[in-house]
């Protein structure tokens, strides 16, 4: 047991985190699987017609070398790239992803992960197409789908009538149909801005007060305007560029304040691009609070309360939730409750050491889920290369340990 692995590391997640590990594992000459469908959560769970919210420079997949940054691909496909200036489209995106895919990770077996258990000194777990896979080390970088959040009035109801934002690609089902939006950061915001361009009757419903918009670029900043708010890879501001410059030292803070930055910290707002596809054309009922959803004649009834407690009520034929998402590794479905249990957390997230290692040896976190433990940089595809960068030299100092350790009980077995 334990000698038929089929390689050393497995890569679940294919998505910027799980492509960029896989990258730099390539370049390492470490043995390695990759499993999952490439930019999944762009392709088949983000708006067509969305522009990204990262600036360009935020917005690379990482290779060991820098060799193929967004910039490149867009110069080599004739689209118009800035750093900062120019929205990236959510198409560019996906089409870089899957280019970036195709150089550093030219494997990737897409299917899904089922079962992931412990096995001797390593993992084993299940494939959707069939088969079973045994290796040394895991690399979890799933996605936030797991994650989704429905406020209580909404989850009771039928799926047909009410879904999370995370549901949606293509907007096209709901021309002519009224829709209500809930929810009042990016994701709600510009799902409203696109369904109105679809045709849709649509109605964003807010617990704010005042919606929130980044502020569009300068090209001719002051030297005193880049020192008070220098430019960071999720945003510009002091706060922000500590939490990319020093994901380590926000390792070390108290659980307690670690949790409250990545709760508050870039809070609820929208890109700048979409302030002009949205301000004016989308009807918006800020400073209400869901209290109850019912269904009456194939639609849904929503009671809403203001801010004074005045209640009033509208019906609807389909509710968006765009309320985000809350991480709970209990809903990795795909994690045998036997690894689930041997997993220590801190507000439902994985405990993770300063190199992604989570306290079952061999087993380690990558991507959103990691970001109790780095920061908010994590639940942005530019944590990407910090993580690549701290996870394989300690990855492969790992393998190198149970390599020898087996080679000494061959070596034993053999001396008998």
């Amino acid at each position: 047991m334990g000698f038929s692995m089929d390689a050393e590391v497995a890569i679940v997640g294919a998505g910027p985190y799980g492509l960029a590990v896989a990258a730099h594992l390539r370049a390492a000459g470490v043995d390695h699987l990759i499993f999952g469908h490439p930019m999944e959560l762009w392709q088949r769970h983000m708006p067509e017609g969305m522009l990204l919210k990262s600036d360009g420079f935020a917005s690379n997949l990482y290779d060991p070398e820098n060799a193929f940054p967004l910039s490149r691909f867009c110069s080599e496909h004739s689209i118009e790239y800035s750093d900062t200036l120019v929205p990236v489209r959510l198409k560019t995106f996906i089409d870089y992803g899957m280019a970036f895919q195709e150089r550093f990770a030219p494997a990737l077996k897409e299917t899904t992960v089922h079962s992931l258990r412990q096995h001797g000194n390593g993992f084993e777990f299940d494939l959707e197409n069939g088969g079973c896979v045994r290796v040394r080390r895991v690399v979890l970088a799933t996605g936030i789908g797991h994650f989704r959040y429905l406020p209580a009035p909404l989850a009771a109801l039928e799926t047909g009538l009410v879904s999370h934002s995370y549901d949606h690609h293509d907007l096209g089902q709901f021309a002519g149909r009224s829709v209500a939006v809930i929810g009042g950061g990016a994701s709600a915001i510009d799902l409203a801005a696109l369904l109105k361009e679809c045709g849709s009757d649509v109605t964003l419903i807010c617990r704010r007060e005042n919606l929130v918009f980044a502020n569009p670029p300068s090209a001719g900043e002051s030297l005193w305007q880049r020192i008070r708010r220098p430019r960071s890879g999720i945003g510009p501001g002091l706060k922000s560029r500590m939490c990319t410059d020093a994901p380590l030292l926000f390792h070390f803070m108290p659980d307690g304040f670690r949790g409250e930055v990545v709760r508050r910290h870039l809070g609820p707002a929208a890109g700048w691009p979409m302030k002009a596809m949205f301000d004016g054309r989308v009807p918006v009922l800020s400073g209400r609070e869901l209290v109850s959803a019912s269904v009456s004649g194939g639609r849904v009834r929503l009671e809403l309360r203001s801010s004074t407690g005045d209640i009033a009520g509208m019906s609807v034929d389909h509710v968006i939730a765009a309320t985000g998402y809350r991480t709970d590794i209990g809903r990795l479905n795909y994690l045998d409750q036997s690894v689930l249990s041997r997993l220590a957390y801190v507000n439902e997230a994985p405990r993770l050491s300063t190199r992604f290692e989570s306290s079952l040896e061999g087993l380690f976190f990558v991507g959103p889920v990691a970001a109790n433990s780095f920061g908010p940089m994590l639940r942005f595809a530019f944590g990407a290369g910090f993580a690549s960068q701290r996870l394989i030299p300690s990855l492969c100092r790992s393998l190198r340990r149970s390599q020898e350790g087996w080679r000494r009980q061959v070596d034993a077995w053999a001396e008998r």
